[in-house]
């Protein structure tokens, strides 16, 4: 086991240099929402999570749209909301027309088999058991997502 330590360091010095940051997004996604100002976000109705908008200009409403709304702030971005039906924001989600979907959805969604699903950040009783809820990001942009916990945590997301 001892000999095996100088090969550990070594191998972790060598990352450490090669400036790579931990973890990444394939695709850019992360860089490109604060580039270009915006995060488009899927919004699937689902009150007390998610709720349509009052009017036709306006903004949907619910407790994830406000977490969301604050993690956009928290980038410096403005949100841009898409509202629609789950199965059709998931494709969307999949192709990356949307960086994000919210709309009360649990961790034992079959929609999001190929997205990438925040951990649960809260659990609430649903006929008898509790059901934790997730966000949801495009597949593999693993900075964004990670970026998304850390706020939805309370932490910086950058």
């Amino acid at each position: 086991m001892t000999r095996l330590w100088p090969t550990v360091l070594a191998g972790a010095l060598l990352l450490t240099g090669c400036g790579v940051d931990i973890p990444v997004d394939p695709d850019g996604t992360l860089d490109a929402i604060v580039a270009s100002g915006e995060l488009t976000v899927g919004v699937s109705p689902n009150p007390p999570f998610t709720t349509l908008p009052e009017s036709p200009d306006g903004p949907p409403g619910g407790t994830e749209v406000a977490r969301v709304t604050g993690f956009a702030e928290s980038l410096g971005v403005e949100p841009v909301w898409v509202v629609g039906g789950e199965e059709e924001l998931v494709r969307q989600l999949e192709e990356g027309e949307i960086q994000v979907l919210i709309g009360g959805l649990t961790d034992k969604n079959p929609h999001l088999t190929k997205a990438g699903t925040t951990r649960p950040y809260v659990t609430t009783p649903e006929h008898g058991e509790q059901v934790k809820h997730v966000m949801a990001v495009v597949p593999g942009e693993n900075a964004l997502l990670s970026a998304l916990e850390r706020f939805l945590d309370g932490e910086s997301p950058r």
